[in-house]
């Protein structure tokens, strides 16, 4: 069982991810079908789609109950997102690098606060998942 603090980071941790699953459905309404733009943010959904599995399953495995909503984040998304759209493909990059650059520094941020098994599956599969998808995007704001 885990300490009401690790579930509490777990579900912080999770309602990020769901803000960036959110985030990024969102811009993909921007894309044609056939942009290689659109297979870059496909990717990156993907990615965090996992990341939001893998924190259920360890909040569940701590004992406690996952969230089910990206609460207060979510909002910030869809202002941050709905402003993007109205400028355009290159815009709505920079926003959702904006968004993955917030979770590289939330993920670094809470490191030494967090119990060892916790620690362990943020150095080992989060904060590696969320560098990637960080990374593809800053890519792709430059291809563009």
């Amino acid at each position: 069982m885990g300490t009401k603090s690790t579930i509490e980071q777990l579900n912080s941790f999770l309602r990020g991810e769901m803000s960036a699953v959110e985030t990024y459905q969102m811009a993909l309404e921007k894309f044609d079908e056939v942009s290689s733009v659109r297979d870059e943010l496909l990717a990156n959904l993907k990615s965090h789609q996992d990341r939001v599995m893998m924190l259920q399953d360890a909040v569940l495995a701590c004992g406690g109950t996952p969230a089910t909503s990206s609460g207060p984040w979510g909002m910030v998304a869809k202002t941050v997102e709905g402003s993007a759209k109205m400028f355009g493909e290159k815009a709505t990059v920079a926003a959702l690098e904006e968004g993955e650059d917030h979770g590289l520094a939330d993920y670094r941020s809470e490191l030494d606060e967090l119990d060892a098994q916790t620690r362990e599956l943020v150095e080992s599969k989060l904060l590696p998942a969320q560098q990637h998808t960080h990374d593809r995007l800053s890519a792709l704001k430059q291809r563009i």
